[in-house]
């Protein structure tokens, strides 16, 4: 099973479409929760996304409660500013969820208050807002990856001995 990435009503055509490319680098699930501060046919969405975009693993919901009547069973890590955990303090299954807010607000209280045992922060200094959306999403996602070993990913970079013998002519 893949990790998901899902992003509750995202305001910004060009982080969904960083985000997006990021999962498709990664082979990870992107969830997007309506309503969305843009269309996904947007050209930043596209330009953001480059050509990866077709190949995404997407799902749209028209509401946190759509998200979770199709995914019921969701181990789901909410990023928030508010979390007393780190996000590396936490063992991330293969299949979970990592959800994040808007860029503008983050994740309403009330879901909050409903899943505070599994919310987590990226730790930052002094009266730092927060962090741009997609860089959250990179760091937090290859957390998760870097504790199941990267698992394909790590197969993928390697290079062969010949390739790697600097002594051979190019």
């Amino acid at each position: 099973m893949a990790l998901n990435i899902v992003l509750l009503e995202p305001r910004m055509p060009a982080n969904t479409g960083n985000i997006g490319r990021t999962c498709v680098a990664t082979g990870t699930r992107l969830h997007l929760i309506e309503p969305l501060g843009f269309r996904l046919g947007e050209k930043d969405v596209k330009r953001a996304g480059l050509d990866y975009w077709r190949d995404l693993d997407l799902t749209v919901y028209r509401d946190f409660q759509d998200f979770q009547e199709k995914n019921p069973r969701a181990k789901i890590y909410m990023a928030t500013t508010k979390a007393q955990r780190v996000y590396s303090e936490v063992t991330y299954e293969r299949d979970c969820y990592l959800m994040f807010g808007r860029e503008d607000a983050g994740i309403p209280e009330e879901i909050l208050l409903n899943h505070g045992d599994s919310t987590i922060r990226i730790p930052m200094l002094g009266d730092t807002r927060s962090l741009n959306l997609s860089n959250s999403v990179a760091i937090v996602l290859y957390e998760a990856l870097r504790q199941q070993d990267f698992g394909e990913l790590k197969r993928q970079g390697q290079l062969t001995r010949y390739e790697w013998d600097a002594s051979r002519p190019v």
